[in-house]
């Protein structure tokens, strides 16, 4: 069963007009369609790619938020500011930490709350 339908379109993938045969055509061309195809795919993964990375950057958040006890590095990156300024909130005694040895400083996660409260 052959159409007589002449339904002007413009081509989803070069943005030309054309006159379609079928009420679904979307493209103009195989060669459009094709070029169409791989460009939503493309885009599918590139999402898809960006929801795992934002994942991953979230996760570390997530693990410091369930710790009792944190070092420096985790209270900079829980408070999204540098090593540095961790260690001027201690020295200024905003929040109390301990010194288990030389190298390892340890702050109660209470603290943390403390400060904000």
């Amino acid at each position: 069963m052959s159409s007589n339908i002449r339904i002007n379109r413009i081509c989803e993938y070069c943005n030309n007009e054309f006159v379609a045969r079928k009420t679904t055509s979307k493209t103009c061309s195989e060669h459009c369609a094709k070029m169409n195809y791989k460009r939503k795919k493309r885009a599918e993964k590139i999402e898809v790619s960006n929801r795992e990375t934002l994942a991953i950057k979230v996760k570390p958040i997530e693990d410091l938020k369930s710790k009792e006890f944190l070092t420096i590095k985790d209270l900079s990156v829980l408070l999204n500011c540098s090593i540095r300024t961790a260690y001027n909130i201690i020295d200024r005694g905003d929040i109390k930490a301990v010194n288990i040895s030389q190298r390892k400083t340890l702050i109660k996660r209470s603290e943390i709350d403390k400060l904000f409260a």
